[in-house]
């Protein structure tokens, strides 16, 4: 077996009480019929156009000799450093591909203006872009193509053959990337975004990068028949059972890479999880933690820990209440997708859909069109300033003090809260943020989760909007000194990174949702003048 699954306490009893139920509802084999009806009428529609991922391995064998034949053409030609300008799934699912393989990938997922020059300003000469958008639309992935494009343009580099493109057939992007000459790769499209590890979303850019897309591909193989089967061994089913089957529910599912060869794989599963189960005021809250996390030790009664670690032969003790996971990245790939729709059943939604994320991109064009109560011109001006620092908030009270605006922020959050720190940064660089993390989880006693905007936006977005009322939102953000056109835009990245801030903000607002942001030119500054907050007085004394 490529996966396995070891259990005690909560999750152990929800196996044990759940799986049997999911394999007499012949739920796998409904899974990999394609069968829309196992979610409920509500999400017939939208899971009978959403279920091509079980067959991906079959539908991603013919593209594999195509990458690796392009991949050859390149370096032959000098080009090997592959850039991948891509949001969500697009980006995440190659990013542990090729950090696992241990081959190089520069993955551009930010709208950030320092981090978008980094990108341009490294080995252009000897550089392909390749472009992953379902539709073609995401702001986020035209802006990083037009700036690309123009780079290209200026250093007298035809594009043509520096631009690789992956999108769903019949999309308008195909359409423009097929009359610019660019080299395009087609995409099943009833695979989601978040779904698409498998298809040519995860293998092109991984595959040109260097890593071994077909061992990829045969270890989802190795699995995929005992997925389809309804027994009680199935992991899709007893990882399903894991995530949404304990009672009361341990909706708070912490994931720990714990000495496994995978790097990165709690990213990809995070926003897998949060996009696809969290709606209507329901979900799991997937948590990235270390191995030395608070969290571990706090004796949390809703968080659910899932240790992804080596080999199965190891002589290991599954700590009580906790989950123990092991096996390849491709089998790991299918029993989370397969566990993950299982989890949408159990918990009586719709796991295809995401109806919050549109919500935060219609926030943002609004700024950036001046459609909304600001126009993008006056997107930085914060509501005081403390130590060099700007303020802002929405659904608490700052008392006119950053100490003042923390306490307040973490004094809102509940018994099954969480803290979602989100750092609209360059996150090549201010590794120095991730560290608040511990920090805040130390003092408050709850789940705190940190993401890099605006990449999260595609995956725990969805969560923070259609989940549980329970979160509170600290935005961090960048003065950078300089910024950067868009071309063809009347917005520069600088007011589109500040613009996706605000949008994410007011939405939030709007679900109730408390939200402070800081923004600093000095991000180390920040970093501290936020920790003396954290540790000063409890916001419980």
């Amino acid at each position: 077996m490529t996966v396995s699954i070891a259990a005690r306490g909560d999750a152990a009893r929800a196996i044990e009480q759940v799986v049997p139920r999911l394999v007499t509802d012949l739920v796998a084999s409904g899974i990999t019929a394609q069968d829309p009806d196992l979610w409920g009428p509500a999400a017939e529609t939208e899971a009978s156009s959403r279920l091509g991922w079980v067959e991906a391995v079959a539908t991603s064998r013919p593209l594999v000799p195509q990458i690796v034949e392009l991949r050859e053409q390149l370096r032959a030609e000098g080009i090997d450093h592959v850039v991948l300008a891509g949001m969500g799934g697009s980006s995440l699912a190659p990013e542990v591909i090729t950090r696992t393989a241990g081959v190089p990938l520069t993955v551009l997922d930010s709208t950030d203006p320092a981090q978008v020059t980094a990108a341009l300003t490294d080995r252009l000469e000897r550089t392909v872009l390749v472009v992953s958008s379902k539709s073609g639309s995401t702001l986020e992935t035209d802006s990083q193509r037009r700036v690309y494009e123009q780079a290209f343009q200026d250093a007298g580099i035809d594009p043509t053959g520096r631009i690789v493109v992956v999108t769903d057939p019949g999309s308008p992007l195909e359409a423009a990337a097929t009359d610019a000459g660019y080299r395009v790769f087609t995409a099943d499209p009833t695979v989601g975004g978040r779904w698409s590890a498998l298809t040519a979303f995860g293998l092109v850019p991984s595959g040109l990068a260097g890593a071994d897309i077909e061992e990829l591909l045969d270890e989802a193989d190795a699995i995929s028949a005992l997925l389809a089967v309804d027994i009680d061994e199935n992991p899709g089913l007893v990882l399903g059972a894991v995530l949404a089957g304990t009672d009361p529910l341990r909706d708070k599912i912490g994931i720990v890479a714990d000495g496994t060869h995978i790097i990165g794989f709690a990213d990809w599963a995070e926003q897998l999880i949060a996009e696809s189960t969290g709606k209507s005021r329901r979900g799991l809250l997937p948590v990235v933690l270390d191995v030395d996390a608070p969290e571990l030790t706090a004796d949390l009664p809703d968080l659910q820990v899932i240790r992804l670690v080596g080999s199965a032969n190891e002589e290991r003790h599954v700590a009580d209440h906790e989950v123990e996971i092991t096996g390849t990245l491709g089998g790991q790939f299918l029993v989370w997708e397969y566990a993950v729709a299982v989890a949408g059943r159990l918990l009586g939604i719709d796991p295809f859909d995401q109806p919050d994320v549109e919500a935060a991109k219609v926030a943002t064009r609004a700024l950036l069109d001046g459609d909304g109560d600001q126009p993008a011109s006056a997107l930085a001006e914060p509501a005081f300033r403390d130590s060099g620092i700007g303020v802002s908030a929405t659904g608490l009270e700052t008392g006119g003090s950053i100490a003042q605006a923390v306490t307040s922020l973490l004094s809102a959050v509940g018994p099954d809260g969480y803290v979602a720190i989100q750092a609209y940064v360059d996150r090549g660089v201010n590794r120095e943020l991730a560290v608040l993390r511990d920090i805040v989880a130390e003092h408050v006693g709850r789940p705190v989760t940190f993401g890099y905007g605006p990449r999260f936006l595609h995956s725990t977005g969805q969560y923070h909007k259609g989940g549980p009322a329970t979160g509170v939102f600290l935005q961090i953000l960048a003065d950078d000194a300089g910024d950067l056109p868009i071309p063809g835009r009347p917005f520069t990245f600088g007011q589109l990174i500040r613009a996706q801030a605000a949008g994410d903000a007011s939405v939030l607002a709007q679900h109730g949702r408390p939200v402070l942001t800081l923004s600093s030119g000095d991000l180390p500054a920040l970093a501290d003048v936020v920790t003396a907050a954290v540790q000063g007085p409890s916001p419980t004394s």
